[in-house]
């Protein structure tokens, strides 16, 4: 979704809000009201993308704004990831461009980012969860699943061959989003209210994971009880008692501020992230050449420095956490047990979405 300058946004409004809209002490507009916002802002950048055609061929030589699209403040390993992309785009470019970036959620969330960007309007780029990718590729959540690689050390050298190619050329074909880089890094642990630390003690326990299908089987089959909630809801779901756990990396904990309701970490070390930097494919085709280039060439330098950034940030933040008293981790004696647990549910679900190729390629670079 392209734009002239970022003029019009300004004009539309740009409202801010936490993820966690619901608690009162943390907002001052209803969630109707921040929607209609969102839509009004939404609408305004789709305008802007209709006119900026025409005002092009009027002769005009205003620099092209490329709109992107996070969840989080400028502290997290996401935005951080983002305004590198953006720098290294001007530097290989060369020429003048704009970017915009809507923070905070304040165009929603990472599952509607991904379809405006298939849809080519309101959002250019953004990081996006595999998992929100599932309705266009069976095999975009597997790539983030539970126990899918070793350490750090693996799950680099996977990204690094390009093993995951065939996931990325599925969802361009079919979703008409480019994965142009990868990022992420985070080691997902479980929150939760209460002190856990074996497999006695999560069975049962009600947990909220992703909404791609493999989350719900790995989770059952290690004996919880897991649950498909908005990620903008889990605090409030920890709060009401509708759930007592989540599972996310340290960033994710720490900018939700999960660790006021779920003050406990079970070290499972269930997962590391994987977010691919996306780029819409119908703004992309309307681009020049240099300034593709330029995209394709940012998007894997970003993604290699996001994975760097949020891999080396992750124990950073889980040590300030636990000195300020905010956070305890508790290490979880049985997770050799619960990986004998899920490794044959990943690997029929690998087969029966068509992945087992990828993984097998996954499993053998250990």
């Amino acid at each position: 979704m392209l734009m002239l300058s970022d003029n019009f946004v300004a004009s539309a409004g740009n409202p801010m809000h936490s993820p966690r809209r619901s608690r009162s002490q943390n907002h001052t507009t209803g969630p109707m009201e921040e929607d209609m916002k969102r839509r009004h802002l939404i609408g305004g950048l789709a305008a802007a993308a209709i006119a900026a055609p025409f005002i092009r061929s009027a002769g005009a030589q205003a620099p092209l704004t490329l709109n992107g699209a996070v969840q989080f403040n400028d502290d997290h390993a996401f935005n951080k990831t983002l305004l590198k992309f953006e720098e290294l785009v001007k530097k290989y470019y060369g020429k003048p461009i704009n970017f915009t970036l809507h923070r905070n959620s304040s165009l929603g969330l990472e599952k509607q980012y991904f379809e405006y960007m298939a849809q080519g309007k309101a959002v250019d780029y953004g990081i996006v969860s595999p998992a929100h990718m599932s309705t266009f590729s069976k095999a975009a959540p597997f790539i983030d699943a539970p126990f899918l690689f070793r350490d750090l050390a693996q799950w680099n050298k996977v990204l690094e061959a390009d093993l995951l190619k065939p996931v990325a050329d599925e969802i361009a074909q079919k979703a008409d989003v480019m994965l142009i880089g990868y990022a992420g890094g985070g080691v997902r642990n479980i929150f939760v209210n209460k002190p856990v630390s074996n497999l006695a003690e999560i069975r049962g326990l009600k947990v909220r994971v992703q909404g791609a299908p493999i989350w719900s089987k790995t989770f059952a089959a290690a004996g919880m009880s897991p649950t498909v909630i908005a990620y903008n809801e889990v605090y409030n779901a920890i709060q009401n008692n509708v759930i007592s756990a989540g599972e996310n990396e340290a960033a994710g904990v720490e900018t939700m501020k999960f660790y006021e309701v779920a003050p406990n970490l079970a070290m499972t070390e269930h997962a590391i992230t994987i977010r691919p930097i996306c780029f819409s494919s119908k703004t992309f085709k309307t681009l020049p050449k240099d300034l593709q280039d330029a995209i394709i060439k940012a998007g894997k330098e970003a993604g290699a420095y996001g994975r760097q950034v949020e891999s080396s940030e992750d124990e950073q933040k889980l040590v300030a956490l636990e000195k300020a008293g905010n956070l305890k981790r508790i290490p979880f004696k049985d997770r050799a047990e619960m990986k004998k647990l899920v490794d044959p549910v990943m690997a029929a679900y690998a087969k029966e979405i068509g992945a087992d190729g990828i993984f097998n390629k996954i499993v053998a670079t250990n």
